[in-house]
Order: C-alpha cells, then sequence, then structure tokens
C-alpha cells in the first residue's frame, strides 16, 4: 500500500491541476470524493495519451456505400441491462420471462431497417409486396437474410451480421441512455411506430419518418418485424454476449409490424417463425411482413 501512496505522489507531482473546473480535487478524477486505485489508472492514461478520461474520443457512427446506397451504422456502447418483461412492458407474455441482467459489448446497428433500394443493390431484385425504394424490405425469409448478408460482405469486405436478440433489445431500449420505455423511443407509439390502429392504415411507409430513439435509431418498433439472429428458445440466468440455444426449429423476430397491434410493438416483446418462411401471422390472425436491420461487431 505504501508502494501505492508513493507512486501516486510521484503521478500527482507530474500532473497539472484540471483548470476548467475549480473545484477538481487534484488526485480525484471522478470527482467521487476519494482518491482510489482507479483514479491512478486514469492518470496513468493521462500521461500517456495526454486527454483526461472524459476526454477520450468515442467511436463514431460509420457510413457504408454499396452500389450508391448509403447506409448509417450506429455505435451501441455495452454495458449491462435488464432484458425481458421489466416493470412498464405490461401485458408480457409469458416467453418474456424471468427478466434478466444481460451485459454486453459494444457493437453497431442500422439506423433504419434495410430498406428496398439497399436489398435490391445487394441482390438485384426487390422481393416486397409494397413497393418504395425508401421503404423497408419485407417477404424475405432467416435464410434469404443469411444471403443478403453474404452478398453484402463480400461487396463491403465487412462482417455484417443479422443482431442476436439480446443486441436488438438493448439497442431498442436506448443503450447506455435509456430512459425505460415501452416502445423503441417513447411511450406514445405514435410518436416512433407504424403499427395497426383504428387510427392508422395497415401499412408500411419510408424507413426513419418518426422519431428516433434515443440512440438516434428508427422504427425499432413498427414497420416490420426485424429476424434476430439467434434460435427462439426460453429464457434463463444472467448472461453476458448470449447468442441464444445451440439450435432450434424457429428464429426470432422483434418489433412489430404495421399490420399489428401496439402490444407487439413493445421492446420486450418476442414473436418466431421458421427460418424458410418470408411471412407470417400474430396471435390475432394479422399479417406479419418480415425484414431484418444489420449489426457489425465492435473491436477495439
Amino acid at each position: 500500500m505504501k508502494k501505492i501512496s508513493f507512486l501516486f505522489v510521484l503521478f500527482l507531482m507530474a500532473i497539472p491541476l484540471k483548470t476548467v473546473a475549480d473545484d477538481f480535487v487534484r488526485g480525484d478524477v471522478n470527482l467521487d470524493g476519494n482518491v482510489s486505485i482507479s483514479d491512478v489508472t486514469c492518470l496513468i492514461d493521462y500521461l500517456l495519451s495526454n486527454q483526461w478520461p472524459e476526454e477520450q474520443p468515442q467511436p463514431e457512427n460509420t457510413d457504408f456505400t454499396v452500389g450508391g446506397v448509403t447506409f448509417t451504422m450506429v455505435y451501441v456502447e455495452g454495458g449491462m441491462f435488464t432484458m425481458g418483461a421489466t416493470a412498464e412492458q405490461t401485458n408480457a407474455s409469458e416467453n418474456e420471462k424471468p427478466a434478466h441482467q444481460v451485459t454486453l459489448s459494444s457493437f453497431f446497428i442500422c439506423s433504419t431497417e434495410v430498406t428496398q433500394e439497399l436489398w435490391l443493390a445487394v441482390m438485384g431484385s426487390n422481393p416486397a409486396s409494397s413497393i418504395g425504394f425508401n421503404m423497408p424490405v419485407e417477404h424475405v425469409s432467416w435464410n434469404d437474410c443469411q444471403d443478403f448478408i453474404v452478398k453484402l460482405n463480400t461487396l463491403t469486405g465487412q462482417n455484417f451480421r443479422l443482431p442476436t436478440e439480446a443486441e436488438w433489445e438493448y439497442a431498442a431500449r436506448g443503450g447506455t441512455k435509456s430512459q425505460g420505455f415501452i416502445y423503441s423511443g417513447s411511450n406514445t407509439i405514435n410518436d416512433v411506430a407504424w403499427f395497426s390502429s383504428v387510427l392508422t392504415s395497415s401499412q408500411t411507409h419510408s424507413v426513419a419518418l418518426k422519431a428516433a430513439n434515443e440512440l438516434g435509431i428508427y422504427d425499432m418498433s413498427g414497420n416490420v418485424w426485424e429476424w434476430c439472429q439467434d434460435w427462439y428458445g426460453s429464457y434463463s440466468t444472467a448472461q453476458t454476449n448470449p447468442t441464444g440455444p445451440d439450435s432450434g426449429t424457429y428464429k426470432l423476430l422483434r418489433g412489430g409490424g404495421a399490420y399489428n397491434s401496439s402490444n407487439h410493438h413493445r421492446v420486450s416483446y418476442r414473436h418466431y417463425c421458421n427460418p424458410t418462411a418470408n411471412y407470417n401471422y400474430d396471435v390475432n390472425g394479422k399479417l406479419c411482413l418480415l425484414g431484418l436491420r444489420l449489426a457489425l461487431s465492435y473491436s477495439d
């Protein structure tokens, strides 16, 4: 302990006072009133980088262009969150339980659902039933999505993939910026989602017309259902970077669609379908249009 204290004094002698904060306690980097080993680590980082910890640059959102079509991958800082039937998720189904702690590494996720324009640029055809270049592609199976991703990765040299179910829910909830909304970005579904009600027509719309969530991601509630990478299965205990069961019959879908009721658009709602199917029906017999959103792993 004396060695640590002695080294710490040497660091303090070498580090100037932080002039932007008059009440900054010398050595107390995180301003918690204590000088701890974590503060020493931060000060070592400062000596090496000449930047205070809060000034360290954060990864930025990244744009990619394929065949003249540009899409944005949003950086999602990793962290811990409660997945599943949390208190605000009223009318939760049994397969959303138990609510459990999940820890995720940082990753990127597309700011919008894959559009028909991007799908056409990669695949050379458009399977959608409602045509519009800036509308989400739909009538695509999980297997179709894998074919699309293989071709996209060949064109870009990247390793795009579908998000895991945990990544999808974490991003939909707003990641580290989450405000605990029922839907992705709001407690008022009309603000953020295209869905079926007596006041709205049941049809898909161009992406990013509704408000974004806390991370700047659009349409994670509504418009089209989005395939996840995982096989469908029951929840278990706390996990780190979960990827679902090793095998199964159905693949997971999230987010709800334009033909489905508001309950399906909650951030914890789970749906599933055979990976060969390119459309499905919900428990009320309403059409589920199936689309996708891209993810990309982040490495330091």
